[in-house]
């Protein structure tokens, strides 16, 4: 599966538009995550629990918009992008979406 955030692939031909497909998780913070990071905060520097916990959030919803994809039966993903808004104090969504194309070959 290609997976770009390109409208085209390189040296391919679009055949078919399939749809849009998204994949999303909402990801919640634990309470010993939000005292250490508390402490972080009033010292400064990277909350990198709180980075861990997006990246582990984009993967999946980067893998769930794939899934949808190989469902679809697509060949790529063009356009892909990511969005991550709080849904509620200490829970954030992220939700990954891009279009699922057939492919000349």
């Amino acid at each position: 599966m290609i997976v770009t955030t390109t409208d085209e692939i390189p040296e391919r031909k679009i055949r078919e538009i399939l749809g849009v497909v998204a994949g999303e998780t909402v990801r919640a913070r634990g309470l010993g995550k939000d005292l250490t990071q508390g402490l972080r905060n009033i010292a400064g520097g990277e909350l990198k629990a709180y980075t861990e916990l997006m990246a582990i959030g984009r993967k999946e919803a980067l893998q769930r918009t794939i899934n949808e994809a190989e469902k679809l039966k697509a060949d790529a993903i063009i356009s892909l992008r990511f969005v991550a808004s709080e849904i509620t104090q200490g829970a954030a969504e992220v939700l990954a979406y891009g279009t699922a194309v057939k492919l000349e070959f």
